[in-house]
């Protein structure tokens, strides 16, 4: 079982994880979060030493929409390539300095966080977006029910002729169903899901839609900006009302040293990052020239373009509510962005659309029909399958088979994967080396009784020790603390705020290195604390907050 070069259902993808546990015990731990309601698990790999030490940590997850397996493969090579850094090997010819730093960062890896959608995509081929299960009580109108009717296991699509239809098969491929033009003569067709229709009355067939028998996207369910299901379609019964969703709430809730999250999904080679609802004059300018660093990364190691979420919609001004990368941004104060994997349109030669979220609507005939080619010549026909013909209980004489998007469509073929799985690694690695980093030095020099503590502390680290500047006003941003512990006497307090300490690193075009006045910031990065003790014959200084974790020092 090779993730960089297959799709791995969920006891393929357990025995990767459990292996690694076992071999390397001292490095990765895997938890369960959760337990899905079908009964898998919601494995959590944390790569590492000292996996209980609180410090600036780094989260990767894939997969929430069911049909995008390439994330877990992404998200379990990104975890390998971590494992190997901390053994001492070479990783993609990277530089000792940036991998000594990826050593300093505590690395989450959810690597699927839709097990029962997964393992139904794998095993069936229908469609789902995050999990099959519908909660609604509202079940009694016409709605589609996706499932195997002809006994292959599969469940793809039908195709009726209807003279009302909206498609009509392409002359140039068979098979394939194109956009019905004025100068067409038919046969026509309609399009629905393999399956039957609940609630039907004889006549009127009902619209297939992508949540017709599963209620709930997991990337509209997230509690930062979420709206009910009329206002947002998918949005779930109420925010992390799904288990997937809540367990990710609870645990990184429980974690504010999480600095960055980077999320997963298929397809379209494009990273999406903030501002999900405003535009980029809304953000701090250190936050914009980090997101120009991360657009940097984007080009140098995939070839992909960087889209604002904002500008990311499926309609003009209207943005997403309820989704991951606003909830780890404004609310868990992370650097985070979510890439869609596998571009599939510059693999095909389609043309690029004013509007990045237009490439996947805006497809003329002869581009339909260099995809069909493309899978002919380049994927080994994984997507286009034949129509057979089949006698449907409610609709009579169909056709079932059509397009399985899952391989080439929706994911890359099994051969292009490792390079995808790579690129996006490199990527990661370098976010991983943006951790902060704490030193700590105490000089103790004792007058008579008199014990005077002077403490340097530095962030030798790229990021602040806030992460980045629009969690300023977060509760759990807090500022670093010294606190001393004796036997003796404090003359002075025993506890001093030592605040934030900024890194190293600027971004991108942040104005620093401009030639006409190159300056750079005082010592904003170190702080000295100092303590003056009487009678000590034991003393302990600790340094730290809950975002970068502590530091002591004993004498």
């Amino acid at each position: 079982m090779d993730p960089r070069h297959e799709y791995l259902d969920h006891a393929g993808l357990t025995a990767v994880l459990q292996r690694w546990a076992a071999d390397h015990p001292d490095l990765v731990r895997l938890t369960s979060l959760a337990t899905t309601p079908e009964g898998r698990e919601l494995w959590l790999l944390t790569l590492g030493p000292e996996p209980d030490r609180v410090r600036p940590s780094m989260l990767v997850d894939g997969n929430m929409h069911a049909a995008e397996l390439a994330g877990s493969s992404v998200c379990l090579g990104f975890a390998h390539d971590v494992l190997r850094v901390h053994l001492g090997e070479d990783v993609h010819g990277l530089s000792p300095a940036l991998l000594r730093a990826v050593r300093e960062c505590l690395v989450y890896v959810v690597p699927r966080m839709s097990p029962d959608g997964a393992e139904s995509v794998l095993k069936t081929g229908r469609y789902v977006r995050s999990a099959p299960r519908d909660h609604r009580h509202a079940k009694h109108h016409a709605h589609w029910i996706n499932q195997d009717l002809d006994g292959d296991g599969l469940a793809f699509v039908m195709r009726v002729q209807d003279p009302t239809g909206e498609l009509v098969e392409s002359t140039e491929v068979p098979g394939l169903l194109v956009g019905r033009t004025l100068d067409d003569d038919g046969p026509f067709y309609k399009v629905y899901p393999e399956g039957i229709i609940a609630s039907f009355d004889g006549f009127d067939v009902p619209s297939p839609d992508f949540l017709s028998d599963t209620q709930t996207d997991f990337n509209r369910n997230f509690p930062f900006g979420w709206a009910p299901p009329h206002v947002q379609v998918g949005a779930g019964a109420f925010p992390a009302s799904e288990p997937e969703v809540a367990a990710m709430v609870r645990f990184t809730t429980a974690h504010p040293e999480i600095f960055c999250w980077v999320n997963y999904h298929c397809f379209g080679g494009v990273v999406i990052r903030p501002l999900g609802d405003q535009p980029d004059s809304k953000l701090p300018p250190g936050d914009l020239a980090l997101l120009r660093l991360v657009e940097q990364w984007a080009t140098d190691f995939t070839g992909y373009p960087t889209v604002p979420g904002v500008e990311f919609v499926y309609a003009p001004d209207t943005p997403l509510h309820g989704d991951l990368v606003d909830y780890a941004w404004h609310q868990r104060g992370a650097l985070s962005w979510v890439v869609e994997l596998w571009d599939l349109f510059e693999e095909v030669g389609l043309p690029k659309a004013d509007r990045f979220v237009d490439r996947y609507t805006r497809l003329e005939r002869a581009e339909l029909e260099a995809l069909a080619r493309w899978d002919a010549e380049h994927n080994e026909g994984r997507i286009l399958r034949p129509w057979t013909p089949f006698r449907h209980p409610q609709l009579g004489d169909v056709e079932i088979g059509g397009l399985d998007p899952r391989v080439g469509l929706w994911n890359p073929p099994p051969d292009r994967l490792p390079g995808v799985v790579d690129a996006q690694s490199r990527m990661l690695l370098h976010a991983a080396a943006l951790t902060p980093r704490l030193q700590l030095d105490v000089d103790a020099r004792l007058d008579g009784d008199h014990l005077h503590l002077t403490l340097v502390v530095e962030n030798h680290g790229y990021l602040s020790t806030r992460f980045i500047e629009s969690a300023a006003g977060l509760e759990h941003n807090e500022p670093l603390t010294a606190t001393v512990i004796t036997d003796g006497e404090v003359l002075g307090p025993r506890r001093v705020t030592v605040g934030h300490l900024d890194g190293w690193g600027r971004g991108r075009w942040d104005g620093s290195n401009a030639l006409y006045f190159q300056r750079t910031r005082g010592s904003t990065g170190r702080r000295t604390v100092c303590f003056d003790l009487r009678g000590a014959s034991e003393w302990r200084v600790t340094v730290g907050s809950c975002r970068v974790g502590w530091w002591s020092f004993e004498g």
